[in-house]
């Protein structure tokens, strides 16, 4: 798929942009191009470190921030497939600083949106997370209205064949600020900070989040919402399982804050419809023939008042698998 294509990451120096490198490198060996288009110049030098020019010719760094139009214009030239993953992303910074986030996480996903269609971009997959869904908190409000964006920006784009498309799922297992690594830096002090002791958040690993992004590039047909079918943990098995030993310290929730996230809700239940690995919620007037879609990928209907939350799961992880889920996509020297 991306053999002799041109492929740009925004917030590329992130978690996720630099497992996205790892797998585009490795799989698609012909790849024309890899750009990671990102602000911090600091990130790019470390990132730079780890992909020297004289083992992947193919990479470029190109500093600039999605809030400005232009500098995405030109980032843009000659590029195939954009992935859009930058974001600011913290809820209880959102709070403090909404006009950051805003500027960001609305403005930028225009600014991605009008660069791409001013250019010869094919394909745009866009990050969204569960905070979306019923948000509660700024951050959630700012990436649902993101995903609207994206959404409908396949309505607008006239015969332009550009697709646009949302990948949308929890929490990231060892990405940047999440709890685990958190955790296991908090386990030196001897006891674990707590907001709630009935929390629960879905789980998914970098590689989870990578396959989620290729599937969509590869099947998109442009206006959906890609959902993964994942497990959920509690907060207070995550800590059993990095530091049984430490007593919880309850700190209260943040600001934003769910004691459950959601993925679909009952009122998305209209327009969800079950693909087998993942769920896709599809816009309610599509710029394709339903039925021919759903014929092509063998989708079905959810049940109306369908909603996937990470408290009413049906699949959990456990103390043991989520220590095993640790060694493996966190900390390969783990140890109780």
């Amino acid at each position: 798929m991306l053999n002799n294509k041109t492929i740009l990451i925004t917030g590329g120096t992130g978690s996720l942009g630099k497992a996205l490198t790892k797998h585009i490198f490795s799989t698609y060996p012909l790849v024309k191009k890899v750009i990671i288009f990102s602000r911090d110049e600091q990130k790019q030098f470390q990132m730079a470190q780890e992909y020297p020019l004289s083992n992947y010719p193919q990479i470029r760094f190109f500093l600039g921030d999605v809030r400005d139009e232009q500098r995405l214009v030109r980032a843009f030239q000659g590029v195939d497939y954009v992935i859009h993953a930058a974001a600011m992303k913290h809820v209880h910074l959102a709070e403090y600083n909404p006009d950051e986030c805003i500027k960001t996480n609305i403005g930028g996903a225009q600014n991605v949106i009008h660069a791409a269609m001013q250019t010869n971009v094919k394909n745009v997959v866009a990050l969204s997370t569960d905070k979306a869904c019923a948000p509660i908190n700024l951050y959630g409000a700012t990436k649902l209205t993101s995903d609207k964006l994206f959404v409908a920006a396949n309505n607008i784009k006239g015969f332009n064949p550009i697709k646009f498309s949302v990948v949308r799922y929890g929490n990231v297992m060892g990405s940047n600020g999440s709890v685990i690594p958190f955790f296991i830096n908090k386990k030196k002090e001897g006891k674990l900070p707590i907001t709630n002791m009935s929390m629960t958040r879905f789980n998914i690993s970098l590689q989870g989040g990578v396959d989620m992004v290729m599937h969509a590039m590869e099947h998109a047909w442009g206006g959906e919402i890609f959902i993964p079918k994942i497990p959920s943990y509690r907060i207070t098995d995550v800590a059993k399982a990095i530091a049984p030993d430490c007593p919880l310290e309850i700190v209260g929730i943040r600001p934003g804050e769910k004691i459950h996230e959601e993925m679909i809700t009952a009122s998305d239940s209209f327009y969800t419809y079950d693909l087998g690995k993942y769920y896709t919620i599809l816009p309610s007037v599509p710029n394709f023939k339903l039925q021919e879609y759903l014929s092509h990928f063998n989708a079905k209907k959810v049940e109306d008042g369908f909603n996937y939350n990470s408290g009413s799961n049906e699949d959990w992880e456990t103390v043991d698998t989520l220590r095993t889920l640790i060694t493996e996509h966190v900390d390969a020297n783990f140890e109780v």
